[in-house]
């Protein structure tokens, strides 16, 4: 019978005669480890940083945008023929069953005046159902409601970093804003979003209720036009369903036959995020290959060291064997110093990854994510490079003839 205890301990003491060869042999499998865990530690914080984007921006949305007009033989783009109408608006939250919010959107840019202070952003006129579209919450105060957009009352609702700017340490409720030089009263504040995936500072924005921005601030080029329509769908399996039902809704409502082109594009944002988060995991796991050949080279290393070991310790193994050790003793001692240098280097790898996953966050900026999964997988992958190459010279060594390995010098 194998006994284990036994034979790990004539491991160990075998690995402490040659320190030095030990270490450095565990060396390979300690940089192929910690980069294994450092480049997914990247990878997972790359991913997770594009889904906390995404679902700042809102889940199962849908964004309607105007057509394009062609002008002397020169098309314009999306956006540069105004047929959106507030009408179109509602009449998709009222006859639409796959939708569960509707927010009209008439947007530009205008300065905003408090007090001796100024600030340019970007103010949106919309209505009751933006936070529902965004799921966005307020940290102070109330939401615009469906009276404030038929009334077209002058009520504003404020991005935190217009408030930081505008304000400072002054409770901005119920003061009085100038936007374009018409007062408006704030209303409520927005929570903190954060950046866009492109980079923009969602919480430099402005609400206002969409028929004040038509009348009252940026005008119409006729009467209910808004610039783009966020549809959010009731779930994520809704959405084809919603798409087709306001695409046959705006083709009915704007009498466009058949054969016509739509004056009208949906674009849907959901999938376009959830494309780009694939791929970034598609690259975590790209990386994590990468660095897992490092691993392979260091396993190749402890192939090289135990079979240098095998040729050095040829007449140690004749001796066991003459004093009654069998095939599989030999064999067990020779895996077991292949795996525990394996596991010591593993456990010094997942210290060194975690280590330069935080090296890597503090100087180049990055957010990275230790994930345990990814910890105990480069782990166990290491103690199974030990046992794949410490197979052969442990085989090899377990062929040894006793009496050729007793007349070696």
């Amino acid at each position: 019978m194998i006994n284990i205890p036994w034979t790990g301990r004539i491991a160990l003491r075998a690995l402490r005669v040659n320190k030095m060869r030990s270490a450095l042999t565990m060396l390979g499998i300690i940089i192929g480890v910690g980069a294994v865990i450092a480049m997914l530690a990247v990878g997972t914080g790359a991913s997770q940083q594009i889904a906390d984007q995404i679902s700042s921006m809102g889940s199962n949305l849908l964004v309607i945008s105007p057509g394009s007009q062609t002008s002397g033989g020169v098309r314009m783009g999306f956006g540069s023929q105004p047929t959106l109408t507030l009408n179109d608006s509602e009449a998709i939250q009222r006859e639409c069953p796959a939708v569960q919010d509707v927010a009209p959107v008439l947007n530009g840019v205008a300065q905003i005046v408090f007090g001796n202070l100024n600030w340019s952003t970007s103010v949106n006129g919309t209505s009751s159902g933006m936070l529902a579209v965004r799921d966005w919450t307020l940290s102070s105060g109330r939401p615009m409601t469906d009276d404030d957009v038929k009334s077209a009352t002058k009520v504003a609702i404020l991005g935190q970093s217009v408030v930081d700017n505008l304000f400072g340490g002054i409770d901005p409720l119920d003061q009085i804003i100038r936007i374009k030089k018409i007062p408006f009263r704030v209303i409520g504040v927005l929570a903190e979003k954060g950046q866009s995936m492109t980079g923009q500072d969602q919480d430099d924005t402005v609400f206002v209720p969409v028929t004040t921005a038509q009348k009252k601030l940026f005008g119409t080029a006729f009467a209910g036009m808004v610039r783009m329509i966020i549809v959010k769908a009731k779930s994520f399996e809704d959405l084809d369903n919603a798409e087709r039902q306001i695409r046959d809704l705006l083709r009915q409502r704007h009498h466009i036959s058949a054969r016509q082109d739509e004056d009208f594009t949906i674009r849907n944002l959901t999938q376009m995020m959830q494309v780009t988060e694939q791929s970034t995991k598609v690259m975590t796991y790209l990386l994590g290959a990468i660095a897992s050949v490092s691993l392979l080279v260091g396993g190749i290393g402890i192939m090289n060291i135990m079979l240098v070991s095998v040729t050095e310790r040829t007449r140690e193994i004749g001796i066991r064997m003459a004093i009654g050790a069998k095939t599989w003793d030999i064999r067990l001692q020779f895996i077991m110093e292949a795996v525990i240098l394996s596991l010591i280097g593993g456990f010094m790898g997942v210290l060194a990854g975690i280590c330069a996953s935080e090296v890597i966050s503090m100087t180049a900026g990055w957010r990275t994510v230790v994930s345990p999964p990814y910890v105990f997988l480069a782990f166990s992958f290491s103690g199974m490079v030990g046992i794949f190459f410490g197979f052969y010279p442990a085989y090899k060594a377990s062929l040894l003839n006793p009496i050729d390995a007793l007349r070696y010098e």
